[in-house]
């Protein structure tokens, strides 16, 4: 007697196993790159432990690439993209992604947007052949459209009545100004967006000349040659990737309080920091360690929470982009305590920007950064995320396996350097959003929610 396993069970199975643990190498994987005859440029890693397929198609086509008048457009085009093709409308294409077991997602931030599929090696033609066809033939439905924008701007309503949101809001166009990092959707440039708005900009950045395409796991070299020609064949061939984004303006050092009635303030203290290819990027990683990135290790958690329990959670981090992305401290705190709280915090980064860190410090940061490498390359989709980010920034190929010298090349003299120059307090803008709702004297309130880390790579 036989039986018949669906490629949805059998992918399942093929995940569970991936999810197993097993001793990860400090060596990071060979990664081959080559230029498609398509244009698109293409990353692959072979890995033949288990017979899955990871891979994601990004372009230049983040929000940083919006009109100014209609911001979120990048956002809603990459949303899009799954409902409708020529010959299938919505509910078919999602029981085609059914039938093949296989996943398909994709993401949008200010640089890149694209679509990710995993899929089992013996089923992977029909995934491939779908996704070929949503990359490269949206319909854009007219209902898809309206509905997509009414839950977008009922998640914005919504969104600016929490002060967390009014408090990222803010910051963000504090220190990016009318960089196009700083823009931010609202209701008006949601409603402006029309489908030939949605056209006009696949056309223009969903090309294979802009594509870069990153492949992990069982295939051979050349089918992953054939799968990245499938993906990208039918994209227009556009032109060279887009033009560079201008560096960002530095801010002038101010401070933003936004009223809201909550007992929580949402501090958010910051600037322009530092991007992908950054002469100072693995100094600042480790001293970011130390400062505000090491959770209960980090000097703002010792000084913030620790010593005077101001917030539940303190931290810091670089979100390293295309140009410079945010350095950014943050935290939630009783209103009441906000101003003494923020005092604390900008006296730990003065001294740490004068004084930089102690030996006993950056070797502690330097071992919990090192051995901790080779859990982010524990499993295909890992890999998969680190290749395609080496991939569309154009980073070296041995990237990874260079990590860990970088890291413990860094000196106290060296992070001390490089936070004297890149962070300064003329440029620095702080963020309080909320804190009404605590009356002087209340007693009882949180402290706060501990706030999400920022990227660690």
């Amino acid at each position: 007697m036989t039986h018949k396993h669906s490629p949805k069970a059998a992918l399942g199975a093929a995940l569970f196993a991936a999810a197993l643990p097993f001793e990860a190498a400090l060596a990071g994987p060979t990664i081959e790159h080559w230029i498609a005859d398509t244009g698109a440029r293409v990353y692959f890693v072979e890995s033949r432990a288990l017979p899955l397929i990871d891979l994601r198609v990004d372009f230049a086509a983040g929000s940083a690439y919006d009109p100014p008048e209609r911001s979120g457009l990048a956002n809603m085009t990459r949303g899009l993209l799954d409902t409708g093709v020529e010959g299938l409308d919505e509910q078919q294409i999602a029981e085609q992604i059914a039938d093949t077991g296989a996943q398909i997602g994709g993401s949008v931030d200010n640089d890149r947007a694209g679509l990710s599929v995993r899929t089992l090696s013996s089923e992977r033609d029909a995934a491939l052949a779908l996704a070929a066809r949503l990359l490269a033939q949206p319909a854009f439905p007219a209902v898809a459209l309206e509905r997509e924008r009414a839950r977008s701007i009922a998640g914005l309503r919504e969104a600016l009545t929490r002060p967390a949101t009014l408090a990222a809001r803010a910051f963000g166009s504090a220190i990016y100004g009318s960089h196009p990092y700083g823009r931010e959707s609202t209701i008006e440039s949601l409603e402006a967006i029309t489908r030939d708005d949605l056209v006009a900009f696949h056309r223009q950045h969903y090309t294979a000349a802009n594509a870069s395409v990153t492949i992990v796991g069982d295939a051979s070299r050349e089918e992953a040659a054939r799968i990245a020609v499938e993906l990208t064949r039918a994209l227009p061939a556009g032109d060279a990737p887009a033009v560079e984004l201008a560096q960002p303006m530095l801010p002038a050092r101010s401070v933003v309080r936004i009223p809201h009635p909550s007992a929580q303030a949402h501090v958010l203290v910051g600037m322009p920091g530092m991007a992908r290819e950054d002469p100072d990027y693995y100094t600042l990683l480790v001293g970011n360690y130390i400062l505000g990135g090491g959770g209960f290790v980090s000097r703002l958690t010792r000084e913030v929470r620790e010593q005077r329990g101001f917030a539940y959670s303190v931290y810091s981090y670089f979100q390293p982009q295309r140009v410079a992305g945010p350095f950014q401290i943050g935290l939630q705190t009783r209103g009441s305590q906000a101003e003494p709280a923020l005092r604390v915090v900008e006296d730990v980064l003065a001294d740490f920007i004068a004084q930089g860190p102690t030996a006993e410090e950056l070797q502690a940061a330097k071992d919990n950064i090192i051995n901790g490498f080779g859990l982010r390359l524990d499993s295909n989709r890992k890999i998969l995320d680190h290749v395609a980010m080496i991939g569309f920034y154009g980073l070296p190929l041995d990237w990874l396996d260079a990590y860990p010298g970088h890291i413990e090349a860094a000196t106290t003299e060296a992070v001390r350097d490089a936070f004297a120059r890149r962070i300064r307090p003329e440029h620095l803008v702080t963020v309080i959003a909320g804190g009404d709702g605590d009356a002087p004297g209340a007693e009882g309130a949180s402290n706060g929610a501990p706030a999400p880390q920022g990227p660690a790579n």
